[in-house]
């Protein structure tokens, strides 16, 4: 894709490539907004519905975008900041979904440091039908120096995880997510199942993990904004505020 060396052989340049591939100049036309879309993420997706607006498939990239902007913005960034970028291209063709890179701090002459993204039915072609994914990997090389650089290597790198959230679905898991985020800021090391399995398979995973505490968030929990703490050593459980959460683990 021609579009991804815009910000290093400029707009003429590209058009050129996109010639030499065979794209017409109506199409090449078309794509001219997208050469100086400029903004913050929701003001670019406002521009990229004009633009996309007979285009099914467009259309359907656009409610992706706006699914994990919304989601983002719902629980917080605590350092990074999102940006969407247009011209962005991933390497590997099996992405059929939203892509996306991490980049280093500014301050930084470094590109991206990782990347990755969305694919359905990848693992089909292993004989595992029906199985969608999102992939990422970074560059281990290119961290360590980042890390260097801003002088950010921690004296110990060990910390056992003290609570895992068990996964219900989706809104649960964004429940969940919110108190994940307040949690580690209090300097405790939580996590959340990465999918909806079985409880039992879940509860298993905290056992051989040695995890001591377990939190169960259902319909009840959402609604009264409270949490079902679980100690794994004596099976005692709490339905507690997340203030208190955080004192019962503490």
């Amino acid at each position: 894709m021609a579009l991804d060396k815009l910000d290093k052989i400029g707009e003429e340049k590209v058009k050129e490539e996109m010639r030499f591939k065979g794209i017409s100049e109506e199409g090449i036309s078309k794509l001219q907004p997208l050469f100086t879309l400029s903004g913050d993420f929701e003001s670019q997706i406002e521009s990229l519905k004009s633009i996309l607006n007979t285009s099914e498939e467009g259309k359907k990239g656009i409610e992706e975008l706006a699914f994990i902007n919304e989601a983002i913005l719902e629980l917080g960034l605590k350092t990074a900041a999102l940006q969407l970028d247009v011209t962005l291209a991933r390497g590997l063709n099996y992405y059929t979904g939203a892509i996306f890179e991490v980049a280093a701090p500014k301050t930084v002459s470094m590109g991206s440091i990782g990347g990755g993204g969305r694919y359905d039915d990848l693992t089909g072609i292993f004989g595992m039908k029906d199985m969608s994914g999102v992939g990422i990997s970074f560059g281990l090389d290119r961290i360590y120096l980042v890390l260097e650089e801003l002088g950010l290597f921690p004296e110990t790198v060990s910390k056992n995880i003290e609570v895992l959230f068990i996964n219900f679905g989706d809104k649960e898991a964004l429940f969940s997510l919110k108190a994940i985020k307040v949690l580690r800021e209090n300097d405790i090391n939580a996590e959340l199942y990465p999918d909806a399995a079985k409880m039992k398979k879940q509860m298993n995973h905290a056992n051989k993990r040695a995890i001591p505490f377990v939190v169960l968030v259902g319909d009840n929990e959402m609604e009264s904004d409270t949490y079902t703490l679980k100690n794994m050593v004596s099976g005692e459980q709490l339905n507690v505020s997340l203030p208190d959460l955080i004192k019962q683990i503490k």
